[in-house]
């Protein structure tokens, strides 16, 4: 009786934590996209469109450190390519 409950216990918590590991990883799709279309699909969301030559890279580079902190369903290297892109337009 008591390896059935250990084997139930360890069936259950494997279950349970699958969908934790495939939810952090970052699927190929979302991986290959650039940063123009991360910025469509995410930044526009709470913002208005912005012209990336309305700051300088600097700014821009800070505005992405701001972000970092606030937007957590970005990865570093999304926002990274978002800051990149919006850089590109100076």
């Amino acid at each position: 009786m008591k390896k059935i409950t250990i084997t139930i216990i360890t069936l259950f918590l494997a279950i349970m934590t699958l969908p934790l590991i495939n939810g952090c990883a970052t699927t190929q799709a979302i991986a290959d996209k650039s940063g123009a279309q991360l910025w469509g699909e995410n930044c526009l969301r709470c913002h208005n469109t912005p012209s990336p030559a309305d700051y300088s890279d600097d700014q821009w580079e800070a505005v992405g450190m701001h972000m970092r902190v606030r937007v957590h369903s970005l990865s570093p290297d999304e926002i990274n390519k978002i800051v990149a892109f919006l850089q590109t337009g100076n």
